[in-house]
């Protein structure tokens, strides 16, 4: 019997845990949680009821989870949860900022150019492993 699924995946320079379980037979349910800093930013469940007396069930339960977990994955990639992963930060009000300084401030200094060819940075295994999940069609 699988237990669940568990991967760590970067994401926007982000890790964020992707987890899918099995409740058993008992509780029938696939609950599937991506967590961010150890915060859940989505989460869903399956029953799985409705199918409890099929054959095969533990391998019936184990695609419903794989499946489930890859569209987990492929919603993360899609950006669904980024407004929930990544909420803007609230601005200050004027009152509560610095006071601005009566002395002119210096220029910060120039940063370099970027070159004119584009470099291409390897791919982590985390991005290897979410390409390979997401494009398995088996």
């Amino acid at each position: 019997m699988v237990v669940g699924f568990n991967h760590n995946v970067m994401y926007k320079g982000e890790v964020f845990h992707i987890q899918t379980e099995d409740s058993g037979v008992a509780n029938p349910h696939i609950v599937s949680l991506i967590y961010r800093e150890g915060t859940i930013i989505s989460s869903r469940k399956t029953s799985y009821a409705d199918i409890i007396k099929v054959e095969n069930l533990e391998r019936v339960v184990e695609e419903l989870m794989k499946e489930q977990h890859k569209d987990m994955l492929r919603r993360l990639k899609n950006g669904e949860f980024d407004s929930r992963a990544f909420p803007t930060a609230r601005s200050v009000p004027a009152a509560q900022s610095a006071p601005k300084s009566a002395a002119p401030q210096a220029a910060p200094p120039s940063l370099p150019k970027p070159s004119a060819q584009p470099q291409e940075k390897p791919a982590s295994l985390d991005e290897v492993i979410l390409d390979f999940l997401l494009t398995d069609d088996k």
